[in-house]
């Protein structure tokens, strides 16, 4: 996706292709010292395991919300380095990306997990679910042939930032619901423009 399509994309996911910029080096560093791509991805999941943790355990604040932001901050890099690393270094295979997807929403998973210890878990069950919403239909319209939609009102980048608010401010019953409704929204918006593109492709 170029920059003119990321910036269509909408919501904090304008900002990939400058993330990717700013994550060049490390990107370089790591296919010089011939790192798997899936250890990368594994790295993640212990990223969002870790938020998850810390989610669970301390109460909320500000260095609560620093260190589950820091640790979303490095589960959102492995998700850009890890396909980048296998691209860069000849190493991407179909079976890499399926290990990229699941990594992805495992991370993701872990990382709500924590609210587990201080929300209604059907609350948390239904954000989980609304959560892995836009990611799937992405997948579907690039099966499809119609491209992988991205961004949104609440993507994945969104739904990090609202994780760590809950760390730090607390109100996790209203910020989850937030989580829950926007990422659902989300899903809507790429369903729509899923339609506008199967209609421009006939």
């Amino acid at each position: 996706m170029d920059n003119s399509a990321h910036a269509a994309a909408g919501g904090l996911y304008s900002f990939k292709a400058w993330y990717a910029r700013r994550l060049a080096p490390v990107r370089r560093r790591l296919v010089a010292a011939n790192v798997p791509p899936a250890a990368i991805t594994i790295t993640g999941i212990f990223f969002g395991g870790g938020a998850g943790a810390v989610l669970a355990l301390l109460p909320p604040g500000p260095a609560t919300g620093a260190a589950v932001a820091a640790l979303l901050a490095g589960r959102l890099a492995c998700a850009n380095l890890d396909g980048g690393v296998a691209r860069d270094g000849g190493r991407a295979t179909p079976f890499g990306s399926v290990l990229n997807e699941a990594g992805d929403r495992a991370a993701e998973f872990a990382a709500l997990a924590g609210c587990f210890a201080f929300a209604p878990p059907a609350l948390v069950l239904a954000a989980a679910l609304a959560a892995t919403l836009p990611s799937w239909l992405a997948l579907a319209g690039a099966a499809a042939g119609l491209g992988r939609i991205q961004g949104g009102p609440v993507g994945k980048t969104e739904r990090c930032l609202l994780l760590a608010l809950v760390a730090a401010i607390g109100f996790p019953v209203v910020l989850l619901w937030v989580l829950a409704a926007g990422s659902a929204l989300t899903a809507v918006v790429r369903v729509a423009r899923l339609a506008r593109a199967a209609r421009g492709s006939r």
